[in-house]
């Protein structure tokens, strides 16, 4: 490979894609503080590890080069300027000085090898690590009941969202929600300090410093001229806008982004919970996403005749938008669940539309989704199904758990 990444497609085979293998954050979460964390429930953390393993594991036997966030932050702040610069960065950004716990944490933090001390930040700092008689100010020993310092990281195990790859770039997002807005700095210190990354000047499209939020559950590359985008609870127009403006600018290949509006909530959080390519004129959709005519709100944004402008059009049926920007003769909507009123709400809470394509027609998907499952395969598409017990309490599928740095074009 000459460049670390090139996703121009959905569905071009897979060669290299980032994990995250779910923690020590995990055991950190507890009824109490699961809504400003983001979790409906608390995985069990041996189990959802073993499922994540056959996930990747997966993965590896369909060819596929699997590279770890944890790993390649570590190898990222092998420099000790570089993990210190991060920590600073990092504390920054948690607010770790409200509680006047700022220096203490930082020189915590630099006190282990970088493997150790990122497992420190994605897992969180309790409270009770740092010995009580170190603590020297009266607000420190009477301290609230809340149990961080440094507050966990649980969602970090769905890697497409804090970053995506279109094209040679990445978008470094700022996410929506505080639980999560952490993570996407671990991407930026990834692509400007690691190895595999750094001399190859990857160009950021829209970065996390920007003040609207996008996510990369949103983020869609249907071929090398197109992307979709979801305007969804976790992503806004402003983002989307200032997106596609960067891309123009800074490259040729796509020409075009379909600005997808969906409904704005939790169950229908990113465009890839209710919506994903799994062959070159078939997707996998969930029913409710769409008008009693299959009408929906899609924006096409494309070049203008000057650098500046951006043409806007609004259409109104998927179908066809997907057809006339796809250059194809005829599009095949999967219903999620079949279409039935009650397995298709349910599955899609279980993200059957959430999945992940490793080549043409070949997905993987949560073995729970059964009803999806099988109406995917009765059109021709092969279905690898992994454990999801414990996974899919996190609320994210495989699409959601991958972030794909490298695929083959499509012939």
């Amino acid at each position: 490979m000459t460049a670390p990444i090139h996703i121009y497609s959905e569905i071009g085979h897979l060669k290299t894609v980032m994990l995250k293998r779910p923690g020590r954050e995990l055991e950190n979460l507890t009824p109490d503080y699961l809504e400003r964390l983001l979790f409906d429930d608390i995985p069990f953390l041996p189990a959802v590890q073993n499922e994540h393993d056959q996930f990747a594991d997966t993965l590896k036997k369909q060819g596929v080069e699997v590279l770890y966030l944890e790993k390649l932050a570590a190898e990222a702040l092998g420099d000790t300027s570089v993990r210190e610069q991060f920590v600073s960065e990092l504390l920054s950004e948690s607010k770790a000085d409200i509680n006047g716990a700022y220096h203490r944490l930082k020189e915590y933090l630099l006190s282990f090898e970088a493997e150790s001390m990122v497992e420190h930040v994605m897992s969180g700092v309790r409270k009770n690590e740092i010995e009580l008689g170190l603590r020297s100010h009266l607000h420190e020993l009477m301290e609230d009941h809340y149990p961080f310092y440094l507050d966990p990281m649980p969602n970090l195990y769905f890697t497409r969202d804090p970053a995506a790859a279109i094209g040679s770039g990445l978008t470094i997002n700022k996410m929506k929600e505080p639980a999560r807005r952490r993570e996407s700095l671990f991407m930026r210190y990834i692509i400007e300090h690691h190895p595999r990354f750094k001399e190859h000047d990857i160009p950021v499209w829209l970065d996390r410093d920007f003040k609207f939020n996008i996510e990369g559950g949103d983020e869609l590359v249907l071929n090398d001229e197109t992307v979709a985008i979801g305007v969804s609870e976790r992503s806004t127009a402003q983002a989307i806008e200032r997106l596609v403006r960067n891309l123009f600018k800074r490259q040729d290949r796509i020409r075009r982004v379909l600005a997808v509006e969906i409904p704005k909530t939790r169950a229908f959080m990113h465009l890839d919970t209710v919506f994903t390519m799994v062959d070159r004129d078939q997707f996998t959709i969930h029913p409710a996403i769409q008008g009693p005519e299959g009408d929906m709100r899609i924006f096409i944004l494309e070049r203008g005749k000057t650098e500046e402008d951006v043409q806007i059009t609004e259409e109104h049926n998927l179908l066809e938008v997907l057809k006339k920007t796809l250059g194809l003769s005829d599009v095949n909507l999967i219903f999620c669940g079949g279409g039935d009123e009650i397995a298709s709400a349910r599955e899609q809470w279980n993200d059957g539309s959430n999945t992940l394509a490793i080549a043409p027609g070949v997905v993987v998907t949560y073995d729970r989704n059964y009803i999806s499952n099988a109406c995917l395969r009765e059109q021709g598409i092969k279905v690898i199904e992994i454990p999801s017990g414990e996974l899919s309490r996190g609320r994210g599928g495989p699409r959601c758990m991958s972030m794909p740095l490298y695929r083959d074009d499509v012939k």
